[in-house]
């Protein structure tokens, strides 16, 4: 038996216990930034706190935000708190709207990394015994040697497939009979349109969990993907400026939110436009605070992601709700706010569509305007023109109910949206740059 096959204790550890350690860790990090991370020094001189400021966890609303924009100013390693000898690895961001956000990782970061992944894995199912077949992304990416380096700590054998070559993918599963995939939900659907393209039926693999994260998705994708897989697909999170994959993982004895790794990570909820904390059961934006990272001893970084704390299941450590979406990810149609998720929820309702669309915002006049691209089941495929307008109305009629929205539906065979390879690509914005 592997080292990560039983819970460690502070998984078990009692409320007091944890927030000690808290507490510890909070102090040390804070007094880690202000004596060498010379950017979260200023912007705490600005806010007029010291780390000698803070006595309990509440005081931690007192300190200053971190945000995106903090480290692309610093870009390319202005946010380390150690000198480059001290870093043995650099992750980062695509960068596709500006500079890329970097990260650093001394040793003991990847080590810690490495744990908390292997937690991760085990909390889902995982043991030592395992095949894990990892189709995340592998490079500037965490994901991939996230998700990697866990498995590998937990004394997993790992196949590092990374995403992409979708053909080879399902040889590698008929194949090696891995009993763990790593993948994001949009890519576990194209690995099962695989499956049948290539006549082979994907319950009948050797996959019995999948842990999915990197990009939001429903409960009605869930019931999708282990409906297609026969698999028991599980929810993940992470993001790079913490370190990657492992920052919370549900557990695969409850199902019922992610567990979050609070003797890592401490969260906050805020309200996205005062900055308020809000109380536990509230939702809101997401702002983590890293406890133990040595390269980079962020404060208070706001994530974007939208959820609410709820009550731990039979531990202190809390979870977190699914990921609604993230605030610069919403969409605002005619003073209606929209994400992706709601729209994908209400198309999850309707049998006859896939779980495949594509929501386009363009603004021919004054005002913007929504439309949303879904394919159909084959089984499904409108028998003309008539069918095809009737299930568009539909649509259009059940998304201005359950959304508020008015919107276009616009209703495509099988096989026309795009299939994703890592994170989808749900929103395509055609509206004239300013």
């Amino acid at each position: 038996m592997g080292k990560f096959d039983s819970p460690e204790p502070i998984e078990t550890a009692s409320l007091d216990e944890l927030r000690s350690l808290q507490l510890d860790r909070l102090n040390a990090s804070l007094r880690r930034a202000w004596d060498h991370l010379p950017p979260m020094r200023a912007k705490l001189e600005a806010a007029s706190v010291h780390p000698d400021d803070l006595k309990s966890l509440d005081d931690l609303a007192r300190f200053p935000f971190t945000v995106k924009d903090d480290l692309r100013a610093a870009y390319p390693f202005g946010m380390f708190a150690v000198p480059m000898e001290r870093i043995v690895r650099i992750h980062a961001s695509s960068g596709t709207t500006g500079k890329p956000t970097v990260v650093g990782y001394t040793q003991g970061d990847i080590d810690i990394w490495s744990g908390l992944m292997a937690r991760s894995i085990r909390a889902a199912g995982g043991s030592s015994t395992d095949i894990v077949h990892v189709a995340y992304g592998y490079g500037l990416f965490t994901g991939g040697l996230g998700f990697h380096y866990g498995a590998e700590r937990l004394g997993a054998a790992v196949v590092p497939v990374s995403g992409g070559a979708t053909e080879r993918q399902i040889r590698l599963i008929t194949d090696f009979r891995p009993t763990i995939i790593g993948a994001t939900p949009s890519y576990l659907l194209t690995i099962a349109d695989e499956f049948a393209r290539q006549g082979l039926d994907p319950r009948q693999s050797s996959l019995r969990v999948a842990i999915c994260g990197a990009e939001p998705w429903s409960d009605a994708m869930r019931d999708e993907i282990e409906a297609r897989l026969g698999l028991a697909a599980l929810n993940h999170y992470g993001l790079s400026e913490m370190m990657g994959p492992g920052v919370a993982s549900e557990y695969a004895d409850t199902r019922d939110g992610l567990t979050l790794w609070e003797d890592h990570f401490y969260p906050q909820i805020i309200d996205p436009e005062t900055g308020a904390v809000l109380a536990d059961g509230e939702e809101g934006e997401l702002v983590l605070t890293p406890l133990t990272r040595e390269a980079m001893p962020l404060v208070r970084y706001r994530t974007r992601d939208l959820t609410r704390l709820l009550p731990g299941t039979g531990r202190a450590m809390r979870r977190i709700e699914r990921v609604k979406g993230r605030s610069d990810d919403m969409l605002i149609i005619r003073g209606v706010n929209v994400f992706p998720s709601q729209i994908e929820a209400v198309l999850a309702g309707e049998p006859r569509f896939a779980p495949y669309y594509v929501l386009e915002v363009t603004r021919p006049g004054r005002l913007d305007e929504l439309s949303v691209h879904v394919e159909t089941r084959p089984e499904s495929t409108p028998s003309g023109e008539g069918d095809r307008a009737a299930l568009e109305a539909e649509a259009e009629h059940l998304i201005k109910v359950h959304v508020g929205v008015t919107c276009a539906v616009r209703v495509v065979p099988p096989g026309t949206i795009e299939r994703s390879e890592g994170k989808a690509k749900r929103v395509i914005d055609r509206r004239p740059r300013a």
